[in-house]
């Protein structure tokens, strides 16, 4: 195996001055995902060289499964490795409580704070006329189709504090005028224009436990 632990590497390496195409390949696709400079992507393409041959093939593998196996819950658009994902599969879940999220992020931020133990709708972003992002491109029918087929009591709009996700809260709230229950949004403990992702476990926790009734 390679002995690449006394590597030496310049401030001012460039790409050019690799000696392997190879090494050159991984570092360009590492390099593509966020915050992953050049300088880091050959860090981590060292890292795997030094490792046993094992380790990267693991990792090879895992990412190649993921990609092609992974699915969206067909219930509520999280990610899952079953058409219904865990939590909504889950029978100790609450289901008198949905909770409408931007994207997989957020779910994954709420269930951290422990303190939420409804069931979730990932709308899959949020309304965005400069990105070019409209309601029919997120998951907001199927939601609307939910609240008539489901029994929920509650709804919690639990959508970044953005001028976008005040709009996407306007919008559901407006196609949610046959909805029995209530509908709520998270306090803002949240700051304005911070995603739900970024905030501390303490804040986001409290925020959803200290929800208030959505108003125009």
């Amino acid at each position: 195996m390679l002995d690449l632990n006394n590597v030496f590497l310049p401030k001012s390496l460039s790409v050019s001055e690799y000696s392997s195409i190879l090494l050159e390949n991984a570092v360009n696709e590492l390099s593509r995902l966020p915050g992953i400079g050049k300088k880091t992507a050959l860090r981590l393409a060292l890292h795997l060289l030094r490792e046993d041959a094992t380790r990267a093939d693991a990792l090879a593998h895992s990412l190649t499964q993921m990609r092609s196996r992974i699915l969206l819950c067909e219930r509520c658009h999280n990610i899952s490795d079953t058409p219904v994902c865990a939590i909504c599969s889950n029978p100790r879940r609450d289901e008198n409580s949905l909770c409408v999220v931007a994207d997989l992020r957020d779910v994954l931020a709420i269930e951290r704070t422990a303190t939420f133990n409804g069931l979730y709708h990932v709308l899959g972003g949020v309304i965005s006329p400069v990105e070019g992002i409209s309601p029919t491109d997120l998951h907001i029918d199927s939601l609307i189709r939910r609240t008539h087929e489901e029994h929920f009591n509650e709804i919690i709009l639990a959508l970044p504090a953005t001028i976008e996700g005040d709009t996407t809260n306007y919008y559901i709230f407006k196609q949610l005028h046959d909805f029995k229950g209530k509908v709520t949004t998270i306090s803002k403990g949240i700051a304005i224009g911070d995603a739900l992702e970024y905030a501390d476990e303490v804040t986001l926790s409290r925020s959803i436990l200290n929800r208030t009734a959505f108003q125009l």
